[in-house]
């Protein structure tokens, strides 16, 4: 059962740490509203993952080919989307206005829909969670839970450790701050184009 819990909470650091979209919507959100509000946001997984499970769990064997490029384009609409909020909250500069900020109910949500449209978790569970659950749960449940406990509680700690990290940075300065907003919409926009353009990409 040690095996199992150390193989889910090895996995998810590696999956916190790596950049992609819901890392980089903790951010922006932490940078433009602060660590309270985004705070929530870590513990999204525990939200979208639950359909992500149940989906590859249950076709784990045959998922269509274009699912994930399909996803990669909601995903990349949705981050333009993201990095608009984010440029207009840099261009008007009142990142301590908190009645235009979104409650962290609203955060948790906002990232639970980007991890649910990001064809991330859908390749993870596929061909590295899925099987190692499916494996852990037949040898005994106990391993399968051992798995899945190790992996979502390093996951959570790993993205809140994240948005603390960069509130630290928040509080540098209204200048650092404003700029720092300005490189997460760069980046969202970024990271937007270039999983829009490699869904579609698989297309032609």
């Amino acid at each position: 059962m040690i095996t199992y819990l150390i193989l889910g909470m090895t996995y998810a650091f590696a999956a916190a740490v790596q950049p992609g979209p819901l890392q980089t919507y903790l951010i922006s959100q932490t940078l433009s509203h602060g660590w309270r509000r985004a705070l929530p946001a870590a513990f999204s997984p525990l939200i979208s993952d639950g359909p992500i499970i149940l989906l590859v769990m249950l076709v784990l064997s045959r998922v269509p080919a274009g699912l994930a490029q399909g996803l990669r384009c909601a995903g990349g609409v949705l981050l333009l989307g993201m990095a608009l909020s984010a440029a207009k909250a840099w261009r008007v500069h009142d990142l301590t206005d908190v009645s235009r900020a979104p409650s962290g109910r609203q955060s948790l949500l906002g990232a639970a829909l980007v991890n649910l449209l990001s064809p991330g978790p859908y390749l993870g569970w596929s061909l590295i969670m899925g099987p190692l659950l499916l494996k852990g749960w037949r040898e005994t449940p106990a391993r399968g839970i051992a798995l899945i406990a190790g992996f979502y509680g390093v996951l959570v700690l790993s993205m809140a450790g994240i948005i603390m990290l960069f509130a630290t940075a928040r509080s540098l300065g209204p200048r650092v701050n404003r700029a720092l907003v300005g490189v997460s919409a760069a980046a969202l926009a970024g990271l937007g184009c270039w999983q829009l353009w490699s869904g579609l990409r698989s297309f032609w």
